[in-house]
């Protein structure tokens, strides 16, 4: 059933998003095509269906949770031409396809991330649910900017680039992955939650909980695979952490502890929805899946 509500919903948020994307013949057209290029490449749509899966588990229809389902995969797909940059990660492959940069040039491809930030911004400013009351709908812009900018993706990105050749510690690093990677993973869950009318502090408190502990967990699985995968089961370079002498999980505290740590964070994101009903379903699977995939 889950496996079902999941797919589901990638297939919602893939529809939101051609909806959306301005076509690739409209002008100007290498900027669009870069733009449905970085979205529709293969990507698992963990984030929107993060969005989906809050709202769920607070009996939302589905109809009010595309908006911020649709914007937060547009900051994600932002985020990821950018970082594979040369300036950034300088990384030629993302999901197994030539990166933005490869396959047009730098030029469209800083454009294609600043386009695409733009349009989830104009995405939710237009299209939130009327019935969201305004102070939520601002709230939700609000939430979305924060995870993106210096205190959030942005800011992490930032730390990241700066460790580079140095030794962090556990603190450090969790630092830096709580903003990169957590801070949308946090958004999602959150924009999702907000699309109920009156939210109560502890249900958005225990939502948010969860997401801040998948977030991390999602990042240690990152540094796991870069270790352990293969750049075909990746769909990107393998070892190149390591290669760029980036600090990661696995190199502070060795494979064996970096993937119990992943795990308890699990648990703790799943014991903040000990009360939640089989509503909350898809978010408990979701966590599971999280330390559990390959890719």
């Amino acid at each position: 059933m889950n496996d079902t509500l999941i797919e589901q919903w990638r297939q919602r948020a893939d529809a939101a998003l051609q909806h959306w994307l301005p076509e690739d013949e409209t002008l100007p057209q290498d900027l669009h095509r870069a733009m449905r290029y970085a979205v529709f490449n293969g990507g698992k749509r963990i984030r929107p269906v993060l969005t989906y899966a809050a709202g769920h588990a607070l009996s939302l229809e589905t109809d009010s949770l595309d908006a911020p389902a649709a914007a937060v995969e547009l900051i994600h797909a932002y985020s990821l031409v950018h970082d594979d940059l040369p300036a950034m990660d300088d990384d030629d492959l993302r999901r197994g396809q030539p990166t933005v940069h490869k396959a047009f040039d730098e030029a469209t491809a800083i454009l294609c991330g600043d386009a695409l930030q733009s349009l989830a911004f104009f995405v939710l400013a237009r299209h939130l649910d009327p019935h969201i009351p305004a102070q939520q709908r601002l709230q939700m812009v609000e939430e979305l900017a924060q995870a993106s900018g210096s205190r959030g993706m942005a800011g992490g990105q930032a730390i990241d680039l700066a460790a580079v050749g140095r030794d962090l510690n556990v603190a450090e690093l969790e630092n830096m992955h709580i903003h990169k990677t957590g801070a949308l993973i946090r958004a999602s869950v959150r924009l999702g939650a907000l699309c109920r009318a009156g939210i109560d502090a502890t249900s958005l408190g225990q939502l948010d909980h969860y997401a801040k502990c998948i977030g991390l967990a999602f990042q240690i699985q990152d540094d796991v695979l870069d270790v352990e995968g293969d750049t075909e089961t990746l769909g990107k370079t393998h070892g190149a952490d390591l290669a760029r002498n980036k600090p990661t999980y696995p190199a502070l505290l060795g494979l064996d502890d970096a993937k119990r740590l992943a795990n308890e964070l699990i648990d703790d994101a799943l014991h903040s929805l000990a009360d939640w009903d089989e509503a909350a379903e898809p978010l408990r699977w979701i966590a599971r899946y999280i330390v559990q995939r390959q890719h």
